[in-house]
């Protein structure tokens, strides 16, 4: 299929970040990283005019394809195919959960870059939220995102160019984060500006760490990344936790107070919850 000229054919819409997948190869890749059997229910996101959606439909046992462009979801329609549910939605509205009776989803998602923050936290659920019904129906998430995005969703405190913060911990916290591979300019129409990425998200069933407190542990982790110029003390304290409390935690755990947030890691940000919900 000539996937070019068939998005030409489509009008894009930039308020929506649309730009269509056409690479055969990059497309393959995809459903091969995903690993789909005829036992797999995927959710897609994004699907625009159903590229990818076919490739899955012959793999899996259903695709549920969820869109927001009404132009989009005509063209998906007219796919005709069997297993495929088309749903004309925006993801952030959409209750992820009711979509399957039981069974775990595997997502994949070629979404607008300025929104992915927002749907991992819709997919995942916040760093608190123990039972989130979106997060406990998903066994895993393919996506394609920002090549920097990507970076900084796989990062470690020992990464380089501040890739490490709050979008690091939320998406490591509930899934093991893996960078799959680059993905140019060109594999798009319209081009966008910048390299993308895949990534996968296993998502296990408990948070990475086991604490007294996870409210406690994103107030911990918000305020310290919070002002990133300050070092963890004065984050700490801008961020609500009395000065007495903060320096007695540092003390007790032997961080100095020059430490910045990114240099710590989720386990020591675990520590550092415990020992500063102690001393409230």
């Amino acid at each position: 299929m000539d996937y070019l000229q068939k998005a030409k054919f489509f009008r894009t819409k930039k308020r929506l970040g649309q730009n269509f997948l056409i690479s055969s190869e990059v497309l393959n890749s995809i459903v091969e990283y995903a690993n789909i059997s005829k036992d797999d229910i995927v959710l897609e996101i994004g699907p625009g005019v159903g590229f990818l959606t076919e490739l899955l439909a012959k793999k899996a046992y259903k695709v549920i394809a969820v869109e927001i462009d009404e132009e989009a979801v005509k063209e998906l329609n007219k796919l005709n195919i069997e297993n495929l549910t088309v749903i004309h939605n925006d993801i952030l509205k959409t209750d992820v959960s009711a979509l399957t009776n039981g069974k775990k989803l595997k997502i994949i998602a070629n979404i607008p870059y300025y929104i992915t923050t927002p749907i991992l936290a819709h997919l995942l659920g916040e760093i608190d939220d123990l039972t989130n019904r979106n997060r406990n129906s998903i066994s895993e998430i393919i996506l394609m995102v920002q090549e920097e995005v990507a970076r900084r969703i796989i990062a470690t405190e020992k990464s380089k160019n501040k890739q490490y913060g709050l979008l690091t911990i939320l998406s490591q916290f509930w899934a093991d984060c893996t960078f799959l591979r680059t993905v140019g300019r060109k594999c798009f129409y319209p081009a966008p500006k910048v390299t993308s990425a895949l990534i996968k998200l296993a998502v296990n069933e408990k948070p990475r760490l086991e604490l007294s407190d996870y409210t406690y542990f994103r107030k911990t982790i918000k305020a310290s990344f919070g002002q990133r110029r300050k070092n963890i003390k004065n984050a700490l304290i801008n961020g609500g936790f009395s000065k007495e409390q903060v320096c007695c935690a540092l003390k007790n755990l032997n961080i100095s107070e020059n430490t910045r947030g990114e240099d710590l890691s989720i386990k020591q940000f675990g520590e550092l919850s415990e020992e500063l919900c102690k001393l409230k």
